[in-house]
Protein backbone atom coordinates (compact mmCIF):
# COMPACT_ATOMS: atom_id res chain seq x y z
CA UNK A 1 0.00 0.00 0.00
CA UNK A 2 1.41 3.45 -1.30
CA UNK A 3 1.30 4.96 2.33
CA UNK A 4 4.81 5.99 3.87
CA UNK A 5 6.25 7.85 7.02
CA UNK A 6 8.67 9.72 7.55
CA UNK A 7 9.76 13.16 9.40
CA UNK A 8 10.05 16.64 7.62
CA UNK A 9 13.19 16.88 6.59
CA UNK A 10 13.64 13.09 5.65
CA UNK A 11 15.10 13.19 2.18
CA UNK A 12 12.59 13.38 -0.60
CA UNK A 13 12.63 10.00 -2.49
CA UNK A 14 11.20 9.64 -6.27
CA UNK A 15 8.46 6.56 -4.46
CA UNK A 16 6.86 9.41 -1.89
CA UNK A 17 4.18 10.81 -3.68
CA UNK A 18 2.44 13.61 -1.81
CA UNK A 19 3.90 14.50 0.97
CA UNK A 20 1.78 15.72 3.49
CA UNK A 21 3.29 17.54 6.44
CA UNK A 22 0.42 16.44 9.24
CA UNK A 23 1.79 18.91 12.40
CA UNK A 24 -0.02 21.25 14.35
CA UNK A 25 2.82 23.47 13.98
CA UNK A 26 4.38 24.51 11.00
CA UNK A 27 8.06 24.36 11.28
CA UNK A 28 9.70 27.06 12.89
CA UNK A 29 12.42 29.24 11.10
CA UNK A 30 12.17 27.57 7.91
CA UNK A 31 11.71 29.63 4.79
CA UNK A 32 8.42 28.52 2.41
CA UNK A 33 11.23 27.78 -0.30
CA UNK A 34 13.07 24.86 1.70
CA UNK A 35 9.19 23.16 2.59
CA UNK A 36 9.84 19.55 2.23
CA UNK A 37 6.07 18.92 1.88
CA UNK A 38 3.57 19.56 -0.92
CA UNK A 39 0.32 20.08 1.53
CA UNK A 40 0.18 21.22 4.87
CA UNK A 41 -2.59 19.42 6.59
CA UNK A 42 -2.74 20.80 10.02
CA UNK A 43 -6.31 19.56 10.95
CA UNK A 44 -4.40 15.56 10.90
CA UNK A 45 -2.42 16.55 13.82
CA UNK A 46 -2.99 15.90 17.43
CA UNK A 47 -4.14 19.13 19.08
CA UNK A 48 -2.05 20.85 21.07
CA UNK A 49 -3.51 19.88 24.77
CA UNK A 50 -3.12 15.85 23.31
CA UNK A 51 0.32 16.34 22.80
CA UNK A 52 1.16 18.32 25.62
CA UNK A 53 -0.20 15.88 27.73
CA UNK A 54 1.78 12.66 25.67
CA UNK A 55 5.33 15.03 25.56
CA UNK A 56 4.49 16.40 29.51
CA UNK A 57 8.03 17.51 30.87
CA UNK A 58 6.97 18.91 34.20
CA UNK A 59 4.57 16.24 35.56
CA UNK A 60 3.52 12.51 34.40
CA UNK A 61 3.11 12.61 30.44
CA UNK A 62 0.15 10.49 29.46
CA UNK A 63 1.27 6.91 28.36
CA UNK A 64 1.10 5.74 24.39
CA UNK A 65 -2.03 4.17 24.92
CA UNK A 66 -3.92 6.98 26.48
CA UNK A 67 -2.79 9.05 23.91
CA UNK A 68 -3.39 7.01 20.81
CA UNK A 69 -7.04 6.46 22.12
CA UNK A 70 -7.12 10.07 22.81
CA UNK A 71 -5.65 10.77 18.80
CA UNK A 72 -8.00 8.21 17.37
CA UNK A 73 -11.06 10.76 19.17
CA UNK A 74 -10.00 13.37 17.73
CA UNK A 75 -9.78 11.83 14.31
CA UNK A 76 -13.08 10.93 14.38
CA UNK A 77 -13.97 14.54 13.28
CA UNK A 78 -11.38 14.09 10.27
CA UNK A 79 -13.14 11.15 8.86
CA UNK A 80 -13.72 13.11 5.20
CA UNK A 81 -10.53 14.31 4.97
CA UNK A 82 -8.87 10.60 6.01
CA UNK A 83 -11.23 8.98 3.71
CA UNK A 84 -10.06 11.39 0.71
CA UNK A 85 -6.29 10.34 1.87
CA UNK A 86 -7.82 6.51 1.42
CA UNK A 87 -9.62 7.78 -2.10
CA UNK A 88 -6.33 8.38 -3.68
CA UNK A 89 -4.50 5.42 -2.12
CA UNK A 90 -7.07 2.96 -3.59
CA UNK A 91 -6.31 5.14 -6.83
CA UNK A 92 -2.74 3.98 -6.88
CA UNK A 93 -1.54 7.25 -5.68
CA UNK A 94 1.33 7.08 -3.39
CA UNK A 95 1.22 9.08 0.04
CA UNK A 96 4.05 10.11 2.71
CA UNK A 97 2.62 11.43 6.26
CA UNK A 98 5.47 13.72 7.57
CA UNK A 99 5.95 14.55 11.29
CA UNK A 100 8.39 16.68 13.11
CA UNK A 101 12.22 16.18 12.42
CA UNK A 102 12.50 15.62 16.59
CA UNK A 103 10.30 12.68 16.20
CA UNK A 104 12.27 9.89 15.93
CA UNK A 105 10.09 6.62 17.08
CA UNK A 106 7.43 6.09 14.20
CA UNK A 107 5.87 3.72 15.98
CA UNK A 108 5.48 6.09 19.39
CA UNK A 109 3.81 8.70 16.32
CA UNK A 110 0.63 9.93 15.91
CA UNK A 111 1.92 9.50 11.96
CA UNK A 112 1.75 5.49 12.54
CA UNK A 113 -1.81 5.50 13.56
CA UNK A 114 -2.89 8.16 10.53
CA UNK A 115 -1.29 5.48 8.92
CA UNK A 116 -3.19 2.63 10.11
CA UNK A 117 -6.94 5.06 9.92
CA UNK A 118 -6.24 5.53 6.36
CA UNK A 119 -5.36 2.00 5.14
CA UNK A 120 -8.38 1.07 7.42
CA UNK A 121 -10.80 3.59 5.43
CA UNK A 122 -8.97 2.27 2.20
CA UNK A 123 -10.26 -1.76 3.19
CA UNK A 124 -13.37 -0.26 3.61
CA UNK A 125 -13.10 1.75 0.11
CA UNK A 126 -12.77 -1.84 -1.52
CA UNK A 127 -14.73 -4.14 0.39
CA UNK A 128 -17.65 -1.42 -0.70
CA UNK A 129 -16.22 -1.96 -4.66
CA UNK A 130 -16.21 -5.67 -4.30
Amino acid sequence: MPIHTKRWNDPKEPGDGTRILITRFRPRALPKSEETWDIWMKELAPSAELLAAFQRKDRPAIGWSTYRIGYVKEMRAQQSTISELAQRVNRGDAITLLCASSCTRENRCHRSILQELIESAVARVSIGRA
